[in-house]
């Protein structure tokens, strides 16, 4: 029997979460009579249509045990699979992400934003150029998975940093910044968990390995300092600690996240973030596709969202 509910619940969930996201998508808007009130009768009347199937799968529950007790598990298995089957169709991930922009409120609404933003720039983007900078990145890929799984970060965004940064060159710039990841001046506590992880005494900013575990701690502690907000964390590793780094910034406009940072942001190198995200994005589509296909051409607009940006699709945390 628990099996049985749960299969149940399962299914049900699946239909509530499409049918309310579809509501979400039709009855969009703050207008009372057009918007609200609309979706407020849907939501009473999936309660009264599920309260109905419930009663009527009670009823019929009777008639299938009379065939076997594993009977009513079994049909209910059933409904589960058929469920399962409508769940992996493109348009309800559609429903799913309209129920989340829905249900996200600001925090949501502040990842479309960025989404928007990271699509176009990849849009935007040489792929010949990209692909290149990629493959550059294969040997490289073993210790980055490495750094970002010791420091509780995804993968691709640290190589969507290590593009930006270097286009995976390991070079000294003008503006002190040094190898694949352009390390200036690492946090303290960046410096001394990396030379723990690595067991060194001080980790050496132009050995290969050092510098991607460098970054990659210092990613992690300033996604710490913004409360594990990714485009602010993303900000403040291309900031560094000068001034007292992007924390003091928002003290002292009297900023708490990104969209009360919004109005200086234009002071701010604010571009950083999305270049490196939708270099992330092309690794993902390079290590999964095989490819970097155009986002304009045929479906390939709708497959690229459906696969994610990498930090910012919430099936996953920053850990992939």
């Amino acid at each position: 029997m628990a099996a049985e509910y749960l299969f149940l619940a399962t299914a049900g969930l699946i239909g509530t979460i499409s049918i309310l996201g579809q509501a979400a998508n039709w009855f969009g808007g703050s207008d009372l009579t057009q918007s609200l009130l609309p979706f407020a009768g849907t939501v009473l009347l999936l309660t009264i249509i599920g309260s109905i199937g419930f009663w009527s799968w009670l009823h019929g529950r009777q008639f299938l045990l009379r065939g076997g007790p594993s009977r009513a598990a079994f049909g209910a298995f059933l409904i589960f699979l058929g469920a399962l089957i409508f769940a992996i169709r493109p348009g309800y991930q559609e429903d799913l992400q309209h129920l989340r922009t829905l249900v996200g409120g600001v925090e949501q609404a502040g990842r479309d934003h960025i989404g928007h933003q990271v699509y176009a720039a990849y849009r935007r983007t040489d792929l010949l150029q990209m692909k290149k900078i990629l493959e550059r990145s294969t040997p490289y890929l073993k210790d980055i998975e490495a750094a970002a799984r010791q420091n509780g970060i995804n993968a691709e965004i640290l190589v969507g940093i290590g593009a930006t940064e270097s286009s995976f060159v390991a070079r000294d710039s003008g503006d002190g910044g040094r190898g694949l990841f352009q390390i200036t001046a690492a946090p303290k506590a960046a410096i001394a968990e990396v030379a723990r992880q690595l067991k060194v005494k001080v980790p050496d900013p132009l050995d290969n390995t050092h510098n991607i575990y460098l970054a990659a701690a210092t990613l992690r502690q300033y996604l710490d300092q913004m409360k594990g907000d990714l485009f602010l964390g993303l900000l403040a590793y291309n900031i560094g600690p000068k001034n007292g780094g992007l924390q003091s910034i928002m003290a002292q406009y009297g900023a708490r996240d990104f969209y009360t940072i919004q109005p200086y942001l234009q002071n701010l190198p604010r571009d950083y973030p999305i270049r490196v995200l939708a270099a992330a994005l092309a690794f993902r589509l390079w290590q999964r596709e095989g490819t970097l296909p155009r986002y304009e051409e045929g479906e390939n607009a709708r497959m690229v969202q459906a696969l994610g940006i990498p930090g910012l699709d919430l099936e996953s945390s920053l850990v992939p």
